[in-house]
């Protein structure tokens, strides 16, 4: 769509210079434009600079204004001199300017506007932002906005009146469909975990940790290490801390369980001593032997009679009468796995679960995405998106954020497409809505992007499907319909010899 923004500062606006008695007005930021079945302006007007007599009123209105002479009035803004105030009040708070006859513009197709906003003199603003909307008009595709001031006397008479060109004329492009970013479900509180293993060692058949034991110092500080990641985190509140302990296959299977559950045990007691944990947040489990863990080294080994010894891993046999008969049948390569694997079963697997807090202050989420954005939920990153400037950077980077952090939610790809399409990346916007799936929302933004591709049978089609649930659907099959009938137009008279 076209757009048009002007700005206008106070010094060098000259066509709202003070003459003939008419007190000037500065005018900055003005965009208008066309938003689906509506044109829109928005402008701030600066009445610094403005100052009425006690008698007078100086009245503002936005005109637009075709080629072919079509014109409406928008909502205008009176300021009154202090006895003109008075006067208004007494006569029951008629305003100047609507349905006036007087006016230099006698269209016969002018339509006025009876709204306006009225300042006291002394009491004016000296800024006010101005927003008007109109009903979309086939005759406004290709107009401009003027600024008619118009400057009254104490007998209502027109003293003065001059229309100042704002704009020139444009052609609008087609209207299109209505962006719509949808917030993701409130999926509850925000579960996360973190993983490992640690290989403790226990001097043989002992079940008491010693800190400085070994590679201990390491392995304990693994675990510690990865518990403080989170502890020390006031947006995050630990729920559980789980622990498996495993023992290699070389004793009886009755004493490797004691040994994996005294051990886990152990652990557990060791855990506590450094936090102040309740109970019920540690959890333990165990498993005697660990042969997954041995077969997956075996696999990805060159060990002779490699396939024999995983076809008796495999079996059901007992775990004692497994273990001895490999060591039996292959004495050199259990030598090799008792030196080399084994060390490496008796381990204990943790995981720490922890919440983190829902984030309602936008400076927060703001913080949290700039650092830890895995933290956010969905939600978050919407209420910040909602918050943010449509095609800022900071918007941008929001949707893209999200998308990276959910790759696969189809809320994430649609709001993240719905993004693209508002700076125009069709084909970012396209690989987005192929991880969208085919809900009603997904459906209307690849019709959105269809629409502005210029593929208006696919765009009525999906339109289509996503009414009703989209109902802003609806306006972009209007738009695609006048679009047709415009084409019809051109064509008639034509002769093909």
């Amino acid at each position: 769509m076209k757009k048009t923004t002007i700005i206008l500062s106070l010094a060098a606006c000259s066509i709202l210079a003070e003459a003939k008695g008419i007190s000037p007005v500065g005018i900055d930021s003005i965009s208008f434009d066309r938003h689906g079945n509506f044109m829109v302006l928005d402008m701030n007007l600066n009445f610094s600079p403005t100052d009425v007599q006690s008698s007078r009123a100086q009245v503002l209105t936005p005109l637009i204004i075709s080629e072919a002479g079509d014109t409406l009035a928008l909502p205008s803004v009176g300021v009154y001199g202090r006895q003109r105030y008075i006067q208004y009040l007494r006569n029951g708070r008629h305003p100047l300017g609507t349905n006036d006859q007087s006016s230099s513009i006698s269209n016969e197709q002018l339509a006025i506007s009876n709204e306006q906003s009225i300042f006291k003199n002394s009491e004016r603003p000296s800024g006010l932002a101005y927003h008007a909307d109109t009903p979309y008009q086939e005759w406004m595709g290709n107009s401009r906005l003027v600024m008619r001031r118009q400057l009254y006397g104490c007998a209502d008479c027109l003293i003065e009146e001059r229309t100042d060109g704002v704009t020139e004329y444009f052609q609008l492009d087609p209207a299109i469909p209505e962006i719509v970013y949808f917030q993701a479900k409130d999926t509850g509180a925000k579960i996360e975990t973190l993983e490992g293993s640690a290989f403790v060692d226990f001097p043989v058949d002992q079940t008491v940790i010693y800190p400085e034991y070994r590679n201990n110092v390491r392995e304990l500080g693994r675990i510690q290490a990865t518990i403080d990641t989170v502890y020390n985190d006031k947006d995050v509140t630990i729920t559980g801390v789980w622990l498996k302990g495993f023992a290699s296959p070389e004793s009886p299977y009755s004493h490797n369980t004691d040994l994996a559950i005294g051990r886990t045990a152990a652990l557990k007691k060791y855990i506590g001593q450094l936090y102040k944990f309740p109970d019920s947040i540690i959890t333990t489990d165990y498993e005697p032997e660990d042969w997954a863990g041995l077969r997956r080294f075996v696999a990805n080994s060159n060990i002779d009679h490699k396939d024999e010894i995983l076809a008796m891993i495999d079996s059901d046999m007992n775990p004692d009468a497994k273990e001895a008969k490999i060591k039996r049948t292959y004495p050199a390569e259990y030598k090799f796995m008792l030196q080399n694997y084994y060390p490496a079963l008796r381990h204990t697997d943790y995981k720490i679960t922890y919440e983190i807090k829902r984030f309602d202050d936008l400076d927060k989420i703001r913080e949290v995405m700039r650092t830890k954005p895995n933290r956010l939920s969905l939600r978050e990153f919407f209420l910040l998106g909602n918050a943010a400037e449509p095609g800022s950077q900071e918007f941008n980077d929001v949707y893209e954020t999200a998308v990276r952090m959910y790759p696969d939610n189809p809320t994430a790809n649609i709001n993240a497409a719905n993004a693209a399409l508002q700076r125009g990346d069709y084909t970012t916007a396209a690989q987005y809505l192929d991880r969208a799936g085919d809900t009603p929302e997904a459906v209307y933004a690849r019709g959105s992007l269809a629409f502005k591709t210029g593929d208006y049978d696919k765009a009525e089609q999906l339109m289509k499907e996503a009414l009703p649930s989209i109902p802003v659907a609806q306006s972009t099959l209007d738009e695609i319909a006048r679009i047709r009938a415009n084409d019809k137009e051109k064509i008639v008279g034509v002769v093909l010899e």
